[in-house]
C-alpha cells in the first residue's frame, strides 16, 4: 500500500491549492437506504473531480528539470483537466491525448487551462498507448492518471479528509476504473482504522478490475462501453491491482441504468450534479448491491461533476418516462377540421400538459384521410397515465405508447 506518511506529505503539497470539498450528511439517501450516508463531493473541486489532488502532487513533486521540459498525459477527462491546471500552475506546457469521444465539457476544460489537446483512440487505453508514443518523440515527463504513487497518494488525501470529519466511518465507497483513487483511499484509510470497509464499485460496461480483484490475477477486456467515461478502463494495470487485491474488500459492479438512476436522484433529491463516474457509489447504494447487515456509517466519494449537458437532458428524459411523469403517444385520428381540437380537449379534462406536438399525414402506413398526432405529456404518475389512455379509447382514438 501507499504509506500514510508519504499521503500526510501529498496533504501538505496539495492543500495551498486543491479545494478542501464538502463531506456532508445526506439525509435523504440515508433515510432511503437505511443507513448514515455521509457524500465526499469532488465534484465540487477546482476542475470539477478529484484527478488534481493526484496530478498536481506529481508534477509539484517532479524536479524542476524534468517540470521545465513540460508535461503528456492520456485521460478522459478529469486527469486531462488536473493535469492541465497544474502544469498552468507551475507556467510549464502540457499535452492531454483524449479518446476521441471524449465530452466537449472535458475538452474544453483542457483547453481553458492552456493544455494541448490531441484526439486519438476509442477509449482511455487507446489514448494511453498514442501518449506514450509521443512522450517519448517529444522528451516529455508522462504523468499517469493511477498507476504511480504520487498520484495514488494525492488521492489517497480525499481518505484524510473524510476521516478528520467522521472519524468513526464505518466503510468508504468508491468508484473503480485504473485504481488509483482506490488504491490511495485505502492505503490511506486502512492505515488509519483497520476495522473500515473500503468497496469498489465499477461499471458493468467497463469490468476489468472487478474481474481481476474476483480472480485474484490481473483480467483485461476486450473494449469497454459505459455512460461512466471517467472510469472507462479497459485494462487493468498490475501496480493498483496489486494493491486492491491486499486491502480493498470488495467490488461490486453497476449498470448504466442503474448509474442514470443515480444521476437523476442526486440532482432531484440531493441538489447535486455528478458525471456517470461519479454516481456509481451512489448506484449500489440505491440498487442494494452493498450488504452492510445492520445500519452503519458509509462515506460515499462522488468523484467528479464534469458532465455533458446532452448526457443530460437524456437521462432526465429518460427518468422522466421510466417514473411516468411523461408520456409519449402516437395518436391516430381523422384528418378533418376540429379532430385536434376534440383530441386536446380530452387531454386537458384529464389534466395532461402537452409539452411537444407534431401532425404528420404523410405516413405510408396511414389510410388516406388519416393522420398521426405525436404528442409528449407531462403527467402525474402511472394511474393518471392509465386514467389517459381509458379516455382516449372510450373516445374512439388509435393510439400507441412510445
Amino acid at each position: 500500500m501507499i504509506f500514510l506518511s508519504k499521503i500526510k506529505e501529498a496533504h501538505e503539497r496539495i492543500k495551498n491549492v486543491v479545494y478542501k470539498t464538502p463531506f456532508a450528511y445526506a439525509p435523504v439517501l440515508s433515510q432511503k437506504v437505511g443507513n448514515e450516508i455521509f457524500l465526499k463531493k469532488e465534484n465540487l473541486q477546482i476542475t470539477g473531480a478529484f484527478k488534481l489532488r493526484g496530478a498536481f502532487n506529481k508534477i509539484a513533486s517532479l524536479s524542476e528539470e524534468k517540470r521545465k521540459k513540460g508535461v503528456i498525459a492520456a485521460s478522459a477527462g478529469n486527469h486531462a483537466q488536473g493535469v492541465a491546471f497544474s502544469a498552468n500552475y507551475f507556467n510549464i506546457p502540457s499535452i492531454i491525448v483524449m479518446p476521441e469521444a471524449t465530452p466537449l465539457t472535458k475538452v474544453s476544460g483542457v483547453k481553458e487551462y492552456g493544455g494541448e489537446v490531441v484526439l486519438a483512440g476509442n477509449n482511455y487505453d487507446e489514448a494511453y498507448e498514442y501518449a506514450i508514443k509521443l512522450a517519448k518523440e517529444k522528451g516529455l515527463e508522462f504523468i499517469h492518471p493511477f498507476a504511480d504513487e504520487e498520484v495514488m497518494a494525492g488521492q489517497g488525501t480525499i481518505a484524510l479528509e473524510m476521516l478528520q470529519k467522521v472519524p468513526d466511518l464505518d466503510y468508504i465507497v468508491v468508484p473503480v476504473g485504473g485504481g488509483g483513487l482506490i488504491s490511495g483511499i485505502a492505503s490511506a484509510a486502512k492505515q488509519i482504522n483497520s476495522h473500515i470497509k473500503v468497496i469498489g464499485v465499477t461499471a458493468e460496461g467497463a469490468p476489468a478490475m472487478r474481474l481481476s480483484f474476483l480472480s485474484g490475477s490481473v483480467q483485461d477486456t476486450p473494449f469497454v462501453k459505459t455512460i461512466a467515461d471517467g472510469i472507462a478502463v479497459r485494462d487493468t494495470s498490475p501496480i493498483t491491482f496489486n494493491i486492491i487485491k491486499e486491502i480493498v474488500d470488495d467490488i461490486v459492479e453497476v449498470d448504466d441504468e442503474e448509474i442514470a438512476n443515480a444521476i437523476l436522484f442526486l440532482m432531484e433529491r440531493q441538489k447535486v450534479v455528478v458525471e456517470g463516474a461519479g454516481a456509481v457509489g451512489i448506484a449500489a447504494l440505491l440498487h442494494h448491491k452493498i450488504k452492510f447487515g445492520s445500519p452503519k456509517k458509509v462515506g460515499v466519494v462522488l468523484s467528479g461533476g464534469n458532465i455533458d449537458v446532452t448526457m443530460v437532458n437524456l437521462i432526465i428524459e429518460k427518468g422522466l418516462l421510466k417514473s411516468h411523469r411523461k408520456m409519449k403517444l402516437v395518436i391516430t385520428l381523422v384528418d378533418k377540421p376540429g379532430a385536434l381540437m376534440k383530441l386536446t380537449e380530452i387531454l386537458s379534462k384529464e389534466r395532461a400538459n402537452i409539452v411537444s406536438i407534431g401532425y404528420d399525414r404523410t405516413d405510408l402506413n396511414l389510410a388516406i384521410g388519416d393522420a398521426n398526432v405525436s404528442i409528449a405529456l407531462e403527467t402525474r404518475g402511472l394511474e393518471h397515465q392509465e386514467s389517459i389512455k381509458r379516455a382516449l379509447h372510450k373516445n374512439g382514438f388509435r393510439f400507441v405508447v412510445e
